[in-house]
């Protein structure tokens, strides 16, 4: 599928007509071969993939974006929705393709393609309906953009990005799920909300899996620089554990509450996409939570989970994971969390 036709080819019997329109300056060099151009591909046009797409576009990430999937007409048309909004965007060359011609040399490949959760239905048991789609989409997209960074997204997220791994060859650095990413804005929100300020003076992570056996780094919370469960305790406010659990019991039953009211989640994924792509492909080194080959961190010393720990992204994928401190209750059950992953692995057989 091709781009629609551009205004360059508006002259008679289609002649291209930019040569006459522009007229260079004297002395000027040829266009360098070697520009910089940042291409991301995103491969599924369903509500996520779109949510995303169209944050990356409003956001000015990305020079090209290149929307793949296997419906043709919806696939075309959500090309074309995105391209008539072009004079209110960034300029950006957006295209559509289902054989994955348009993604060679994609700096950031954005992997949503996926049956869609059910209600009620656990992300672990979207996995082998998705493992059959992925033995079909990783090794061709890795063909095409060899030097790519993959991002997953598509559910279960820990799981098929172990399998993006495996199937792509990639070095561990340039392999990663979106993971707990959303599930930490989630919990910054809510804890936030408790305290009337903005979730941006929250700094909070949920960590392991991406679903009911992540962990919430409850001893590293703080606000504004100030250590939360300390700052109780030094002025004796009580606090029960059980008000904790209720809240983190809430971060992970957030998507299934979206999807029960609207049917799907879309827009913070969208937004937690983008921020990601932002600080991959502007190298900005920031610190996100998603999920990396966790062997050899907090005890996980058996298999090759992939899981979400907080982690330095740029230019060139996981630049590395961050030291935190966990409380012992909290690096079990990140090991439980990390076995919960590695049985469902195990039956993979990749």
């Amino acid at each position: 599928m091709q781009k629609t036709a551009s205004s360059s080819t508006l002259g008679p019997e289609g002649l291209d007509i930019a040569q006459s329109f522009f007229k260079p300056i004297q002395g000027a060099s040829p266009q360098s071969p070697t520009s910089q151009i940042t291409k991301i591909t995103v491969v599924g046009v369903g509500n996520v993939g779109m949510a995303i797409a169209q944050t990356i576009l409003t956001q000015g990430i990305a020079d090209e974006i290149a929307l793949v999937d296997v419906n043709v007409d919806k696939l075309r048309g959500e090309m074309l929705d995105l391209q008539h909004a072009a004079a209110f965007l960034p300029r950006t060359k957006i295209s559509a393709s289902i054989d994955y011609s348009n993604t060679t040399g994609s700096d950031l490949v954005i992997v949503t393609a996926g049956a869609r959760q059910i209600t009620g239905e656990s992300r672990l048991n979207l996995l082998q309906r998705n493992l059959a789609l992925f033995s079909k989409v990783i090794p061709p997209l890795a063909a095409k953009s060899p030097d790519t960074i993959f991002l997953i997204v598509s559910n279960p997220v820990d799981v098929l990005t172990y399998v993006a791994w495996k199937l792509s060859g990639f070095p561990s650095n340039r392999v990663m799920g979106s993971g707990t990413n959303l599930d930490s804005s989630r919990f910054r929100f809510l804890i936030a909300d408790h305290l009337d300020l903005n979730a941006q003076d929250v700094q909070a992570y949920i960590v392991g899996e991406h679903g009911d056996s992540s962990v919430a780094l409850w001893s590293s919370i703080s606000v504004g620089g100030v250590p939360i469960l300390s700052f109780l305790e030094r002025q004796q406010i009580a606090y029960e554990k059980q008000t904790l659990e209720k809240i983190h019991k809430k971060v992970v039953e957030s998507a299934y509450e979206v999807i029960s009211l609207k049917g799907y989640t879309s827009w913070a994924i969208g937004y937690s996409v983008a921020s990601l792509a932002r600080t991959i492909l502007r190298d900005q080194r920031s610190i996100h939570p998603v999920s990396v080959l966790a062997k050899g961190f907090h005890g996980i010393d058996g298999g090759e989970p992939f899981l979400s720990l907080p982690a330095q992204l740029g230019r060139n994928g996981v630049l590395g994971v961050t030291n935190v401190n966990l409380t012992e209750e909290e690096a079990t059950q990140l090991r439980v969390s990390a076995r919960t992953i590695l049985e469902v692995q195990a039956q993979l057989g990749i």
